[in-house]
């Protein structure tokens, strides 16, 4: 349930409350490569760019095969309601880019 309060959170943009969260999700949780792409948009947004970096080379690192390579493929394998997906561009693809994921 970490994870979830925290990815509420950084959909929030309450990014301070996301990181205290997903941080202890990540240590509950140390395989799910979700809770760290999620931690790396987290740090991005928060101005850490070398721990955002590091997460997201974790969430890679973790699902394997090029996941994690580009907003556009996250985009693709998007779901939910339309009224989420503006959630998820000003919060977690914005914190994504700042961790230095590519666009396409």
């Amino acid at each position: 349930m970490y994870y979830r309060i925290g990815e509420i959170d950084l959909l929030q943009s309450r990014v301070d409350e996301a990181i205290r969260w997903l941080e202890r999700a990540r240590s509950a949780n140390t395989e799910y490569s979700f809770i760290h792409a999620f931690l790396a948009a987290a740090y991005g947004l928060n101005g850490e760019p070398e721990r955002a970096a590091a997460e997201l080379a974790e969430a890679r690192r973790l699902q394997g095969q090029g996941s994690y390579s580009s907003i556009a493929l996250l985009r693709k394998g998007f779901f939910g309601v339309s009224k989420n997906h503006a959630l998820f561009e000003a919060t977690f693809f914005a914190g994504l880019r700042k961790a230095g994921m590519p666009e396409e």
